[in-house]
């Protein structure tokens, strides 16, 4: 009987590890379900576990067609505050992983405004999250290198809606491929993985991919992301077993796909997110057919514009030594653009056309070095590990600050404030807060804390200690009295005792030390001003100086600057004390009575005119004298008078005499950018691609002004091209200010009736009458399409007969690939990337969902972007750069030099030579 149990335990024994080794997770795997309840295995094996225990947050059950998998039943969902929500994940130090955050609204908070918020990892932002359909979902990927045992999640800074988050994964690698001689600064930002070739449209993952990776199927049809297939592509597959030689390489199901290029070519487009910038890449090649004794594959990789980067030859027999072997030659330092338009194209010995498995490019994301306060003030919240403001997570100042915490705007930020009021805090006063360099702020009052006032000299900028209200012992120290900055010290109603140090009596502060029976006012030397409270007959003068105060600064106040007689009544003097008040003989001089018209519109008619001191202006003489065109007038001056700025045409005066309602402005030589695209001046002053785009900077950065430089911010609510005016240096300028509208301060909009041009009106505006900052990035998404294709917005004849407008017609041509469609004939010299680079962003500018809508700050960087880009291909098509030349783009199979602190935008590495790769 003893004999047959031992077999009976053995063979039980064996069975089990047959079954733990098919179906366990790979090590290292952690997959959450967010907003879920419970625990489960999904159909591929994977694990999954409820959030519920690691964070705070509300949930939210969503039901989307098509959508089955159990933790996509289910979101969790935070407030649109200010604040970042975070998830602390354990690691292990020195390990590389790749973390996966993935997004399903699915509606969840019955809003239909589609949510937009922030990302980050631990301090560093890594992705602005951008919903556009309730029903897709959006993931993000990125591989790192673990510093230590934890990492963070944060979700934070929500411009719509509210940040929610699906799924969070976590997947550890082994000795990785993904190592780079960078790994220390910088993540890696999974931008592409594609399986070439696949046979469905499911992407390739676990367990057929040990790791997890999402191999995304090529005949998976998204907007941009692979277009452009070559005549003569065919998809070919194997059952043979596939060499990897290692199984952090792409898996043998990937591989046994691929594309061939039976034409001699395979030309592909992908949209790379997060680019231009320096990225990992990595090309697949496994030969999968079967080639006769005569038959050869020999390509090269051809990028346009580039030919330095098509000298190596691509044999996969060869490189891989054999047939169904990887071969896997690429970069782990390359300059990509936005939009990668590439080629591989057979040799003229090859029998064979080109033949692509695989592909996968990452971007180069900086690590943040997080606050320099970080490590002090995790001394302190890991004392009160139990308390919820403690549980934040995250870096304390990135990319947004904790809830209790203020921080300065430096590039690494540190403290400022502390205000942990009323938090049960107990025990001594921490003694990591007395290191905070910069700390101007502590509020510890409404506490528990106990012992002696610690030494606070490593504050040196403390303005206000508030201590009150505690049961802190023993003496005030002498030390506070050296702290040069400090204003205000309150430690009222504690236990202290001795004399107050006469320093502090001498030291022109605010100091409250009432309530502290043993504490005794002290001799005092000095005669500077000060508000010494240390009886209820102080707390009472305190109050009487205060009310005084007030009652001074009102009277103060009461005083304005009178109102022109010429104005209309409702405006207030205060706001146009800057605009000057010309008289109708000076105005009817400068123009030799209106002689000159240089323009008109539904306002008016605009005139040429010159004051004696030779300053050329534009006259504007309202001709609408309608109660509209009075408000128009009126509206403008208000607003003119207190906005200045480079970008927006300078306001000179006004004019309201013998019934006439007259507005002066600077002169702008060149006219309007309308008369530029397809006016008059078109065939004698047609204006170059770079141009444009320069236009198109200084104009954001006008309307960019209006959003976020005054105070109430201004929508401007009538951008068009005929609003646009050029100066004699063909610098823009935005103009015409009659139907802009004052935000209201804290709404989210601004009700108003729909005022606008037909072409430029924001379609959701129209529809809700709702006007926000977003209504003048439609229209701005509008000229910059007009920009491109030198088309007007409306056209009856130009965009065929399923189109009405600019819009319409361009969305067709650049969802489809079709830029070239679109491009004004006139334009010969540009990079196709910039191009692509403003399509893009103009297409986000035209969503239908203001929420869906980039910032004006947005648009200026990508504008900015592609104007790089071609000062960057002008200057190698000159030579005249060996700097630019130096930092060019390097996709060369032979793996060239390559230098990551070309790019101004992204990278600061240093000027390694990045070695060859192919492994």
């Amino acid at each position: 009987m003893g004999t047959l149990r031992v077999l009976f335990l053995l063979l039980s024994l064996s069975l089990l590890l047959v079954i733990n080794v098919t179906t366990a997770q790979m090590p290292g795997f952690l997959s959450l379900d967010c907003g879920g309840n419970n625990n489960f295995t999904d159909e591929l094996g994977l694990e999954w576990t409820s959030d519920n225990q690691m964070i705070r947050g509300e949930t939210a059950n969503i039901s989307v067609a098509n959508e089955t998998r159990m933790q996509y039943t289910m979101v969790r969902y935070f407030p649109a505050d200010n604040n970042k929500y975070c998830y602390t994940l354990g690691v292990i130090s020195r390990t590389r992983y790749l973390v996966r955050a993935t997004f399903l609204y699915g509606d969840f908070d019955n809003n239909e405004v589609y949510p937009k918020f922030d990302i980050s990892f631990g301090p560093t932002h890594w992705a602005t999250i951008v919903i556009s359909d309730a029903n897709t979902i959006e993931s993000q990927e990125l591989i790192f290198l673990a510093m230590g045992p934890t990492i963070s999640i944060c979700l934070s800074n929500a411009t719509t809606g509210q940040p929610f988050i699906s799924t969070l994964e976590l997947r550890q690698f082994n000795d990785s491929v993904y190592m780079n001689q960078f790994e220390n600064e910088f993540f890696l930002s999974v931008s592409a993985r594609i399986n070439f070739g696949a046979e469905s449209n499911t992407p390739v993952r676990y367990p057929d991919d040990p790791f997890d990776r999402l191999w995304e199927s090529d005949s998976v049809k998204k907007a941009n992301y692979l277009v452009d297939v070559a005549p003569g592509t065919e998809r070919i597959s194997t059952d043979k077993p596939i060499d990897v030689s290692s199984n952090e390489r792409p898996p043998q199901k990937v591989m046994q796909t691929a594309v061939v290029g039976r034409n001699g070519s395979l030309t592909y487009r992908l949209n790379l997110d997060g680019f231009p910038g320096f990225g990992w890449a990595f090309s697949y090649f496994a030969e999968i057919e079967d080639l006769s004794s005569s038959d050869t594959r020999k390509f090269r990789f051809v990028l346009p514009g580039s030919p330095e980067l098509s000298k190596a030859v691509v044999n996969i027999q060869e490189n891989a030594q054999g047939n169904y072997r990887l071969y896997e030659p690429g970069f782990n330092n390359i300059s990509l653009p936005f939009v990668l338009s590439f080629r591989f194209g057979k040799t003229s010995d090859s029998t064979m056309g080109p033949l692509l498995n695989a592909m996968e490019i990452n971007k180069y994301l900086r690590r943040s070095d997080g606050s320099v306060d970080g490590p002090l003030i995790a001394a302190v919240t890991s004392a009160y590990s139990w308390a919820g403001w403690a549980k934040e997570g995250g870096d304390p100042c990135l990319p947004v600050p904790w809830s209790w915490v203020q921080c300065n705007s430096d590039p690494q930020p540190s403290i400022v404030s502390i205000k942990l009021s009323g938090k049960n805090l107990t025990g001594e006063i921490p003694s990591a807060l007395t290191k905070l360099n910069s700390l101007v702020e502590l509020w510890l009052d409404e506490n528990s804390l106990s012992g002696s006032i610690p030494d606070f000299s490593g504050c040196p900028n403390l303005k206000k200690i508030h201590l009150e209200n505690n049961q802190l012992t023993g003496e005030l120290p002498s030390s506070l009295a050296n702290l040069p900055n400090l204003k205000e010290l309150y430690v009222q109603n504690n236990v202290l005792s001795g004399r107050v140090p006469s320093g502090l009596l001498d030291k022109d502060l605010i100091l409250n030390y009432t309530g502290n029976i043993n504490l005794q006012k002290g001799g005092s030397r000095g005669h500077r001003k000060k508000i010494i409270i240390g009886s209820s007959v102080g707390a009472a003068v305190l109050l009487i100086v205060t009310i005084t105060s007030c009652i001074l600064l009102r009277k103060g106040n009461k005083y304005r600057p009178k109102r022109d007689k010429h104005l209309p009544s409702s405006f207030d003097g205060a706001g146009t004390e800057a605009a000057h008040c010309f008289t109708l003989s000076e105005l009817e001089e400068a123009t030799n009575n209106f002689e000159r018209k240089v323009g008109s519109g539904g306002f008016g008619v605009v005139y040429y005119g010159k004051l004696k001191d030779g300053k050329e202006i534009a006259v504007k003489l309202l001709t609408n004298d309608s109660f509209q065109g009075k408000r128009e007038f009126s509206n403008e001056v208000a607003l003119l008078s207190r906005i200045h700025h480079r970008n927006l045409v300078h306001f000179l005066g006004y004019c309201q005499e013998d019934g006439k309602d007259i507005l002066v402005y600077e002169f702008m030589h060149n006219g309007t950018l309308k008369e530029h695209l397809y006016g008059p001046l078109t065939r004698e002053r047609g204006i170059s691609w770079i141009k444009r785009l320069e236009i198109a900077d200084d104009a954001a950065k006008g309307i960019e002004y209006l959003h976020t430089g005054c105070v109430p911010s201004i929508i401007h609510r009538d951008l068009k091209t005929s609003n646009i005016l050029l100066d004699k240096n063909m610098r823009a300028k935005v103009s015409d200010f009659g139907l802009s509208k004052l935000a209201l301060d804290g709404a989210s909009h601004v009700s108003s009736i729909v005022r606008g041009t037909v072409g430029y009106l924001d379609p959701e505006y129209y529809i809700s009458q709702q006007l926000t900052d977003k209504s003048d990035v439609y229209s701005f998404g509008v000229i910059l399409l007009e920009l491109i294709s030198g088309q007007e917005a409306i056209s009856n004849v130009n965009f065929g007969v399923n189109c009405r407008n600019i819009v319409q017609w361009a969305k067709l041509h650049i969802e489809s690939g079709d830029i070239q469609g679109i491009i004004d004939p006139t334009l010969h010299e540009y990079d196709i990337q910039s191009m692509w680079k403003i399509a893009e962003k103009a297409i986000m500018c035209v969503q239908p969902h203001g929420s869906m809508r980039p910032s004006m700050c947005e648009v200026i960087k990508e504008i900015q972007d592609a104007i790089a880009i071609e000062r960057g291909a002008a200057a190698n098509k000159q030579g005249s750069s060996d700097e630019i030349s130096r930092h060019s783009a390097h996709f060369s199979l032979n793996m060239a030099s390559l230098d990551l602190s070309a790019s101004e935008h992204y990278l600061s590495i240093d000027d390694s030579i990045t070695q060859p790769a192919a492994r």
